[in-house]
Order: structure tokens, then sequence, then C-alpha cells
């Protein structure tokens, strides 16, 4: 893409038609889904878990899209173009989304961490040298991405990481352990928070870095879950060098980069939906038909607050996303998000409990039944992932509502 492709060379109406063009020549149009109880797969994992084969499918196909969305100009719309993009305003790519949505594409997961959270951290604080050099091929698929930060005796208390980075000279040699990196097995770069200097308060002293995930000294390992997946991973560096040009922001100064993916991260999973809003409440309400209990009470008023809460969210959704199609850095209230998003799933699942009951904790083959067992064992995994629920209330408390802070043991 030239740099002569910017918002001034064409119109909304003449960019849809383009856009339009290009999907009707590489893929099909959606066909109309209809919810019938007891067709189709009964499969409703809020975590997409696959053998090792169909991960890889789904990687090979993901990355043969983007690659054509790419250099069709469609890979990132609003992008600078010396990276690869056209420079268009956010109602282009918000134009190109809706229409994209009418076509089945191969699934795109395997980019939402890199393309949410990492990549709009190297370019707002990556060396041009770095920028240069991952963005362009992050954004056609080339390059996948994966972000390092949680750490076994620091998981929501960000700021009290372990992982150290040495200077030594231009480099800099990286020592830790890593855990819940999704991703990772398939990750070609991670973007990582390291402790620079102990002597520091535990909020300076930080350090970020773009690494080489397939470096010397880089191991990955999955991580089994409750729901019988092992869609996540722990990551160990021993002695993995990186070159100081890779690094994000000062040295020391990691904790505000760090800002910058978290509000990337809590709006993708708070806006994002994470397998709730997508359920519509007419599928409990014909559960409860099924089985019988839609006349009770309880059962009823659980519906009624399951639809109010999920669409109250939705509309707050919503609200936040337009804030970031506008250009604007998404702030604290995307922890409301997060936060209502867990809550809400909390309450489906006391939904589904209630109305399934013991079928949910034997497979009798009924369908539609026991399946929701790994939904229900997969809201912990999310009430985690972006911060846990208490850390989101102190947010809101604090940098919302304006509350006085809440009484620390550790002052730093």
């Amino acid at each position: 893409m030239t740099d002569t492709a910017i918002h001034d060379t064409i119109s909304l109406d003449a960019f849809r038609a383009e856009a339009d063009g290009f999907l009707s020549a590489n893929a099909s149009l959606r066909p109309e889904e209809k919810f019938v109880w007891g067709q189709g797969s009964d499969q409703v994992g809020l975590i997409d878990e696959k053998t090792d084969d169909q991960e890889a499918a789904e990687i090979r196909d993901a990355k043969a899209w983007k690659a054509t969305e790419f250099d069709a100009g469609f890979g990132w719309i609003t992008g600078p173009a010396r990276y690869g993009g056209r420079e268009l305003a956010v109602a282009y790519e918000r134009a190109y989304g809706e229409l994209r949505n009418r076509y089945a594409i191969p699934s795109q997961s395997p980019f939402g961490i890199g393309l949410g959270m990492v990549a709009p951290t190297i370019l707002a604080h990556a060396t041009d040298e770095v920028a240069e050099r991952y963005l362009s091929g992050m954004y056609r698929g080339d390059i996948v991405g994966c972000q390092l930060f949680s750490e076994p005796i620091a998981g929501s208390d960000l700021a009290g990481i372990q992982t150290k980075a040495d200077r030594d000279g231009d480099e800099w040699i990286i020592t830790g352990q890593k855990v819940w990196t999704s991703g990772a097995q398939y990750s070609d770069i991670g973007e990582i928070i390291t402790r620079t200097d102990p002597d520091k308060p535990k909020h300076k002293g930080l350090t970020m870095f773009v690494v080489d995930m397939h470096a010397p000294g880089v191991e990955v390992r999955p991580l089994r879950q409750m729901t019988g997946g092992a869609t996540f991973n722990e990551v160990f560096f021993d002695e993995v060098r990186v070159h100081d040009s890779h690094r994000l922001g000062d040295v020391d100064e990691g904790w505000t980069v760090a800002l910058t993916t978290l509000m990337n991260e809590r709006a993708a999973i708070g806006g994002g939906g994470a397998g709730v809003g997508s359920l519509s409440i007419d599928r409990f309400v014909d559960m409860a038909r099924h089985y019988g209990v839609a006349g009770d009470p309880l059962i009823r008023q659980q519906l009624a607050d399951a639809f109010v809460n999920i669409t109250v969210a939705r509309y707050t959704n919503l609200r936040g996303m337009a804030k970031i199609r506008s250009g604007q850095l998404p702030g604290p209230e995307m922890s409301i998000g997060k936060l209502s998003l867990t809550r809400n799933m909390q309450k489906v699942s006391d939904l589904i409990a209630g109305i399934i009951g013991p079928r949910l904790i034997a497979d009798t083959g009924d369908w539609g039944t026991y399946a929701w067992s790994e939904f229900l064992l997969g809201v912990p995994g999310i009430r985690v992932a972006g911060g846990t629920d208490e850390i989101m209330k102190n947010i809101i408390g604090e940098r919302v509502l304006g509350l006085p802070k809440e009484p620390r043991v550790n002052k730093q």
C-alpha cells in the first residue's frame, strides 16, 4: 500500500463498493443461522479448545485469509501508510467490519491478542526500527504475538513481577517465568514486562520488551485446564537475550507502557463479550420450556435478570467501543465492561444450573445438557483473565467513582 492511499482519496460509498467487491470475490456469504433446539452442535464452551491438528489448520487458514485481506488493502484500514495501512478514518474500518460479518471467513482468533493488545503498544512505544520490523507482518498475519505479563506469584498484582532483565551492553538478558499466556505455543513474538531495577518501588523499575518467542532459552509448556483443554501456557526464560532496540518505552518506565496494553486488553475482553453477548436469551427460554420449568417464578426471575443485565452491558460496551473507534484510548471505564461481563457469565451459569439441574454433572447423551458444563467450568478463568473481578472493582471505585483508595499493606 502506498502513501497515496489516504482518507482524502476515496469516498465512503466507493470504499464500501471496493470492499464488497473484494469480499464477494474471495469469500462466500455467511448462511443464515437459526437456532433449533436439538439440531446442530451443542458445543457452548467459553474457551475454544482444539486438538493440535485442528489448531494448526485454523492458524494456516487464518494466515492465508489475513494475507489476502492485507494485500488487497483491508488488513489495517486505519493504520499508517508506512506500515501498510491506508490511513482511513475509523468510519471506513467500521464499514468494512459490517460488510465482512456477512461473509464466512476463517476464524481470526489467533490474531486477537497480537492485534488487539500487542500491536497498539508497539505502535505507541516502540522504536521506528521495531515498528517497521513487526507491524506490517502482524497485520498481514505473518507474525503472531502474545502477551507475557502474569507470573505465578504476581497475577492481578502486575507490579509485583519478578522476571528480571539485566543489561549487558546493547542487549538485555531476561530470566524468569510467565504464566496463563494464551497463544504462546504458536506465537512468533511476545510483549514482556520485566523488572530492571529491584531497588525502586515496585511500580517503578519495570521495563517492557518485544521478545522473539523462538529465541534460545524460551520454553513454552501447556497448562491443562479443568475444562480438559490446554489453551494457556507457562513460559520460561533462561537468559534470553534481547537487543535494546526492542525495548518499549524508557528504561524503568514500563508501567506506563503496560497500561496501554492493559486498557486495550480490558476493552477487548469486556467489549468482545467472550461468549455471552452472542447468546440470545431466547435460547434459555426455549431450554426452560423444553424442561418444563418456564412457569417456575424463580427461573422466570433469573431469565428477566439475565436479559436486563446482558442488554445493559451490551449498550455500555457499545459506548466504550465508540470511544475507541473515534481515536481515543480506552480508559478505566472499560473495567466496567470486563466486570459486567463476568458477572453476567455467573448469572447465566446459575440460570443454566437451575434449568438443567443434575444433567450438568453426568453425560446422559441428552442434547444441550452436559455440554453446558464446559461453559460453567470456563467462567472462573474469564473472571481472572485481564484482571480479577476484585481488581476491576478497585479500579472502578478509585478511578471512575473517585472513591478513596483501598488501604494497602505494601505502600509502594
